[in-house]
């Protein structure tokens, strides 16, 4: 044989290859038009459906971001409200100790309206008293102590600076003391 017949029958042989990789039979006929429209017909249902999908999906995305933004857009203010709320606590403590009941009424009556008015926008406490177990994901150690009892070791002591937390999210750890 010689260089130009060889040619000629790798050519073919790469051809008919393609042609079998991708699908095409050399043999078969070829598809009527009827069968050809409905193919693309098929072809175009599949995208259409596709896209109505991820569309749908798109909206219920977008919809839980809302939501979840409506529920956190008071969070600076809240925030800024927390040192109030420890502020009140600290009086109350204080006054109580005074003679005073029409003052302490007063200030708890205040008080009180003010947590309402939190809590109706999604503020909550986070609730870690003394001897719980530790647990880093809702409180913050800012110390460890030698532990008063033997039964409080690896546990809160005493709790500093409440925590809250806006719906799901905690905004203000607490703050506690570890027995060790």
């Amino acid at each position: 044989m010689n260089q130009d017949n060889t040619e000629n029958i790798d050519k073919d042989v790469v051809d008919n290859e393609l042609n079998y990789s991708e699908g095409i039979d050399s043999t078969t006929p070829e598809m009527t038009q009827e069968e050809k429209l409905q193919e693309d017909l098929a072809k175009e249902k599949d995208k259409f459906l596709r896209l109505f999908a991820e569309f749908e999906n798109y909206k219920k995305r977008t919809a839980k971001e809302r939501v979840d933004l409506i529920k956190t857009a008071n969070q600076e203010v809240l925030l800024a409200l927390l040192p109030v709320l420890d502020d009140f606590d600290r009086a109350l403590v204080e006054i109580a100790k005074t003679e005073d009941e029409a003052m302490l009424k007063g200030v708890e009556l205040i008080f009180e309206k003010l947590k309402s008015t939190l809590l109706s926008k999604g503020l909550e406490q986070v609730e870690i008293r003394v001897g719980d177990d530790f647990n880093a994901d809702f409180a913050e150690a800012i110390t460890q102590i030698p532990a008063p009892s033997a039964n409080l070791k690896g546990k809160i002591v005493d709790v500093v600076e409440k925590g809250y937390k806006l719906g799901d999210r905690i905004i203000r750890f607490p703050k506690v003391v570890i027995g060790q």
